[in-house]
């Protein structure tokens, strides 16, 4: 990830805090800080399927978050001195999770449609849509995934061998 070309030429990345499950994001986020970049992590609305990527200050920074009723470290709701990724300069990068990917850049997320939402959001900002790059382990790439008219198509899919 860390030499990836996409990677190194972003200087605005939105990444995961990673679940039990999902491919380790806490190495990646260390060196998005170590390089200079600035980091944005997301902040979800419960019963709804807004999201929002807010900046971290450091990777420290982590420690501060609360963890929400899924177990998800993020910024609190009234948490509002954090830049958010869309109302400024737009994101360059985009590391995406999700439970099961195919080859064709499809993605199966956990069925709130966040990423999507943001994506279509990040479409209308005047950066316009950021390199999108899912982390996977390989036994998550199926050969289909079921998608809707929805969904947005991921750029490019990491996982181990790929």
């Amino acid at each position: 990830v860390i030499d990836h070309p996409k990677y190194q030429e972003s200087k605005r990345i939105a990444i995961f805090l990673s679940m039990p499950d999902e491919v380790q994001t806490e190495e990646i986020i260390k060196d998005i800080f170590k390089q200079g970049k600035e980091c944005f992590i997301p902040r979800y609305k419960p019963q709804s399927n807004h999201m929002d990527m807010l900046k971290l200050s450091s990777a420290e920074d982590i420690s501060s978050l609360a963890l929400t009723s899924w177990n998800i470290l993020q910024p609190s709701d009234d948490d509002t001195a954090r830049e958010e990724a869309l109302a400024s300069g737009g994101l360059d990068l985009i590391f995406m999770p999700g439970l099961g990917f195919d080859r064709k850049g499809n993605r199966l997320g956990r069925g709130k449609g966040y990423y999507d939402t943001y994506l279509e959001r990040c479409m209308k900002h005047p950066h316009g849509k950021p390199y999108t790059i899912a982390l996977a382990f390989k036994e998550q790439i199926c050969e289909s995934v079921p998608v809707t008219e929805n969904d947005v198509p991921i750029d490019e899919i990491l996982y181990e061998d790929c």
